[in-house]
């Protein structure tokens, strides 16, 4: 009797270990349409990329790229996600906002580089995010966290220290070269490039240090905050950091590999379509936002609106410090011209977006009021996009 009931055992015992292989492969699939996808297109050199005599096929090739892009880069956010569940704050949504801003640097380089100069992309590209995250994600972080919780709760501190740096280098990068004259237009000079270069790494560094040592706990979820321990957060399917952390690398490497890609059909479709220069950009920041606004408004949903706003200020923040000083270090190595000052309605549409987020988070709680405000300007900037 004991020799069959051992045989029966082993399939069940191999069944058991094949299943959560089995789910691995169906959970990963993105990574195949992904390499795939990178295959295809770098296997053919420029021919698909560079189609511009055909419209139809140009849009499908922008598409494509833009659906896989996207679909790697939610990738990215989850396991990123997972490793916050395993570290905790805010070590997990440093993680998510660092892959997210190395993203956004390699397609901003790329477009750059590809083509014909284009001066104000990696304004427009800055600018954007800017507008998304902190008008369109945050509206809506607020507006249906305060539809589903009526008030939520957040650490002043953490929110004050974010708004501290985002205002400092927000004006000192996209509104001063509008008014030096060393060199004319919205423009810095060598000298005031690399001076700018240095303090925007300097307080993003410092920025660091506070938010994961010295004051880690201001951005820590607020004791007011009442989080319910639903399975929202915790129903991803959480492995070893030794599965995540390499997932995220891969991932995050097959969205580099198609960003280059990208920009040409990004630039030809602008080029044949007669859009605005500024769309470039927004769809640059909407490629580099969508996962972190989709993980932000979860956070919401779970009434962790601490997690929400580190995600998002967090993103404007690393944007800032760390693409700003991207975007003229390219500058200074190519000898390309970039312009930097925001300008025409531009200009005032971002002073107000930043006064507003002041005032926004000026209490420790929010309501539904403050979000509606905040996708009025959101709207404000997609019109200024098609009707500047």
């Amino acid at each position: 009797m004991l020799a069959p009931m051992s045989g029966k055992a082993k399939p069940s015992h191999q069944a058991k270990s094949a299943r959560p292989f089995g789910e691995n492969i169906r959970r990963e699939f993105p990574l195949l349409i992904g390499l795939g996808t990178v295959a295809i297109f770098w296997g053919t050199g420029s021919r698909l990329v560079e189609i511009i005599a055909h419209p139809i096929t140009l849009i499908v090739v922008f598409l494509w790229l833009f659906a896989v892009i996207l679909w790697s880069a939610v990738s990215v956010a989850r396991h990123a996600d997972c490793l916050a569940i395993k570290w905790g704050e805010p070590y997990g949504t440093l993680v998510l906002t660092l892959s997210a801003i190395t993203i956004e640097v390699v397609m901003v380089s790329t477009a750059m580089l590809h083509g014909e100069n284009n001066p104000a992309l990696g304004r427009d590209a800055i600018f954007s995010v800017m507008m998304i995250a902190l008008n369109g994600f945050v509206g809506l972080s607020l507006l249906i966290g305060g539809l589903r919780h009526r008030e939520q709760y957040y650490n002043l501190q953490g929110v004050n220290s974010y708004l501290n740096v985002i205002m400092t280098l927000a004006v000192l990068g996209l509104v001063l070269p509008n008014f030096t004259t060393t060199t004319g237009g919205p423009t810095f000079s060598t000298g005031q490039q690399i001076f700018l270069i240095v303090v925007a790494l300097f307080l993003y560094a410092i920025f660091l240090v506070i938010q994961t040592m010295r004051h880690s706990g201001y951005f820590m979820e607020s004791e007011h905050a009442g989080v319910a321990a639903g399975p929202g957060h915790h129903s991803l399917h959480v492995q070893s950091t030794a599965f995540h952390a390499p997932m995220l690398l891969v991932y995050l490497i097959v969205v580099i590999l198609l960003a280059e890609k990208f920009a040409i059909p990004l630039d030809n479709s602008m080029e044949k379509f007669g859009l605005p220069q500024e769309f470039g950009g927004a769809m640059i920041a909407a490629l580099v936002l969508t996962p972190e606004g989709i993980g932000a408004i979860q956070a919401t949903l779970r009434n962790q609106l601490q997690r929400s706003i580190n995600i998002l200020l967090g993103s404007v923040l690393a944007t800032i410090g760390l693409t700003i000083p991207a975007v003229l270090t390219i500058s200074l190595i190519t000898k390309r011209p970039v312009t930097l000052g925001v300008q025409g309605g531009n200009l005032p549409l971002l002073l107000l977006t930043l006064a507003v987020s002041v005032v926004t988070f000026t209490s420790r709680r929010t309501n539904i009021l403050q979000g509606c405000v905040h996708l009025l300007l959101f709207a404000v900037f997609v019109l200024l996009i098609f009707a500047p």
